[in-house]
C-alpha cells in the first residue's frame, strides 16, 4: 500500500499513512491490550484503518482461540471485538474506506452475507464507532460534539450501548491508570453517560440500519 494519497493532500492535511511494519511494532508495545476482546482502543486520526484494521485481526484470533468451538459465542464476541475499536477521522473518503476495511474484516472471519442480521448490525456499529471528524476540536463532520458508544456484551446474544461524550471521556486520563477509553466508568459521577440504550440483540440492532433506533432505557 502507498503510504500517501496525494501531494495535495500531504500539503493540506499533512496525511501520510503508517508503514505496516511499522504498525505491528507499535501494537506489539501494548500487546497484552490488542489482543483482549473487550479493550476499548481509539484512533484518533484512523485514516483508512491501518492500526485499527491490524487490532481487529488480533481481537479476532483471541475469539478464535476463546471461543472458536462454539459458533453462537464465536459470532457475538466477534462483533464485541468490532464494538470495541474506535476511530476519528478528519477526511470523508478516509472514513468510508475504514468502515469498509473493518467490515471486510469481520465478515471474512465469520464468512458473512450482506443480508445477513449480523453484517448489518456490524455496519451499524462501525457507523457509530468510526467518526467523521476532527479529534482535536471533538467535533464531528457537521459541528457536533463527537459522541462514543460504549457496547457492552451481556451473554445470550445480548449488547448493551451507553453514549459518552468524546470532551467528557478525555478527562478520565486524570482518573484512570490503564489510560483506556473507557477505563474505571462509574467510579466518578462526572462520567454519566449521555444517553442508555435497554439491551439489544444483533437482529434488533441490525433493524437500527433501516432506522428502527431503539428508544432510550430509564
Amino acid at each position: 500500500m502507498s503510504l500517501t494519497k496525494s501531494r495535495q493532500r500531504i500539503a493540506d492535511h499533512g496525511e501520510v499513512f503508517t508503514p505496516a511494519w511499522m504498525v505491528e511494532a507499535m501494537l506489539d508495545l501494548v500487546n497484552g491490550e490488542t489482543e483482549r476482546i473487550d479493550s476499548r482502543l481509539l484512533e484518533p486520526a484512523c485514516g483508512c484503518g491501518n492500526f485499527l484494521v491490524q487490532i481487529l485481526r488480533r481481537k479476532l484470533a483471541a475469539v478464535e482461540l476463546k471461543f472458536g468451538t462454539s459458533d453462537f459465542e464465536k459470532r457475538h464476541y466477534a462483533l464485541l471485538a468490532l464494538m470495541c475499536t474506535y476511530g476519528i477521522e478528519l477526511l470523508a473518503d478516509n472514513i468510508t474506506e475504514c468502515r469498509a476495511n473493518m467490515l471486510e474484516i469481520l465478515a471474512d472471519y465469520l464468512k458473512l452475507e450482506g443480508s445477513e442480521d449480523l453484517y448489518r448490525a456490524a455496519s451499524y456499529v462501525l457507523s457509530q464507532n468510526l467518526i467523521h471528524g476532527d479529534a482535536l476540536e471533538m467535533r464531528t463532520s457537521d459541528g457536533q460534539a463527537i459522541t462514543f458508544a460504549e457496547w457492552g456484551y451481556l451473554g445470550k446474544g445480548k449488547f448493551q450501548r451507553r453514549d459518552f461524550r468524546f470532551d467528557v471521556l478525555t478527562q478520565m486520563a486524570a482518573f484512570g491508570e490503564e489510560g483506556t477509553l473507557f477505563a474505571h466508568l462509574g467510579e466518578h459521577e462526572i462520567f454519566t453517560p449521555a444517553k442508555t440504550y435497554p439491551p439489544m440483540t444483533v437482529s434488533e440492532l441490525a433493524r437500527t440500519t433501516l432506522g428502527d433506533v431503539p428508544k432510550e432505557s430509564t
